[in-house]
């Protein structure tokens, strides 16, 4: 009997594509990576689509539906849903899963995955890759280095005319005096100085407020600024003045998103978050830095302080550990990145414009700070600002 040929049918895979689908694999990829495109629905790019559910800005947008979904739910149903809603945020293992996220920014990418995964997030974020010390996407072994990348020197110039500059890249979340010892979370949610710096010195008269106990003069008062790194900024931070750096405090606790609209429901999420503060002097008196964590971002970084070490797998709810840098010989490893001037037993002093740390991803900064009645914000609230720019002016 003549064998019969079966023809293949017109849906069925190619059997050269069957057997070499890691190179169908690189040059659909390489054409993601060739440049920016129209957008596509998601079923038609599914690399897209995981990269961006890794990432953590997907977070953002089912922060923002759970926000609506929410609201819709406390109108019909009452605010007890409202506080279930938190709560059940609020159980979630936000520190495992930032943890976890860590491991997956440092496993190394080979080398031709490298351009389309960073070019996916380029797009996305609209990160500034002209900005970048390095261009070359290959030369950023992991996500993690791509996240830390370093600036050109000369694209964050310092703003001479402002005693105060900004400390990181981002967007104004809220400025202002602080009044009652309660600072401004975002427009009408506060939260305690108290518990989101500690315990301080306390001075002879016990009646005064916690805030008073900051300030080193009755004619100068206490301000306050907050910027939110997002996911596409530049994710170091900088010394926003000459000041001298006395204390570290580093307060474990959540890694709840920062997002504004989570930031309005959760409240005193800034005290309940994983924080460093580092706490010291400034020509004005009292003054400080708080790098604040959220989910995915448990690594916080400061170049002075190796000791320091962030979202550990345990730890005491309310505790914080402190460091001083003027008790005696402190003994600092520093990188060739950090801008210390000099340590010796006043503490640690920092240069304006001088890079202090780095986040794994974008977070938080809020500087509380003590200056003159007159002293002015040159801010407006949702407004974007780059390290350098100008906070205010006396």
């Amino acid at each position: 009997m003549a064998s019969r040929r079966v023809e293949p049918h017109p849906h069925w895979p190619h059997p050269h594509r069957l057997q070499v689908p890691r190179l169908a694999l690189r040059r659909r990829l390489s054409v993601l990576s060739g440049g920016v495109c129209r957008p596509a629905p998601w079923r038609r790019r599914p690399i897209t689509f995981l990269c961006y559910v890794l990432s953590v800005s997907a977070l953002r947008p089912l922060a923002n539906r759970e926000v609506e979904e929410t609201k819709h739910r406390a109108h019909r149903h009452g605010e007890v849903n409202v506080l279930d809603t938190v709560a059940l945020y609020r159980s979630f293992p936000t520190r495992l899963l930032s943890r976890a996220w860590g491991r997956l920014n440092g496993v190394e990418l080979p080398t031709w995955l490298r351009k389309p995964v960073y070019s996916l997030y380029i797009w996305t974020f609209g990160v500034n890759m002209q900005e970048a010390a390095v261009e070359d996407l290959h030369h950023y072994r992991n996500l993690g280095e791509f996240f830390r990348r370093r600036l050109k020197p000369a694209v964050r110039p310092l703003c001479a005319s402002s005693c105060l500059v900004s400390p990181a890249d981002g967007r104004i979340l809220h400025f202002g005096q602080v009044k009652n010892s309660e600072v401004e979370q975002v427009k009408g949610v506060t939260y305690s100085l108290e518990n989101f710096l500690g315990p301080q010195k306390s001075k002879s008269n016990d009646s005064l407020s916690f805030r008073d106990l900051l300030l080193s003069s009755p004619d100068n008062d206490l301000f306050h600024v907050v910027v939110y790194l997002a996911p596409g900024d530049y994710h170091c931070f900088h010394s926003p003045t000459d000041w001298r750096v006395e204390l570290r405090r580093h307060f474990p606790g959540s890694l709840m998103s920062v997002n504004p609209g989570v930031a309005r429901l959760v409240k005193e999420l800034f005290c309940l978050n994983e924080r460093v503060a580092l706490t010291g002097q400034w020509q004005h008196g009292f003054f400080s830095l708080t790098a604040v964590g959220a989910t995915n971002v448990g690594s916080i970084r400061v170049y002075f302080d190796e000791e320091l070490q962030t979202n550990t797998p345990r730890y005491s709810k309310g505790s914080f550990h402190d460091r001083s840098y003027v008790a005696g010989n402190q003994v600092l490893k520093a990188t060739g990145e950090v801008g210390v001037v000099s340590v010796d037993a006043g503490g640690v002093a920092l240069q304006k414009g001088a890079a202090v740390g780095e986040f794994n991803l974008g977070s938080t900064i809020v500087l509380l700070f003590e200056a003159p009645k007159d002293f002015r914000f040159n801010l407006q609230p949702g407004q974007r600002i780059r390290v350098g720019e100008g906070l205010g002016s006396l």
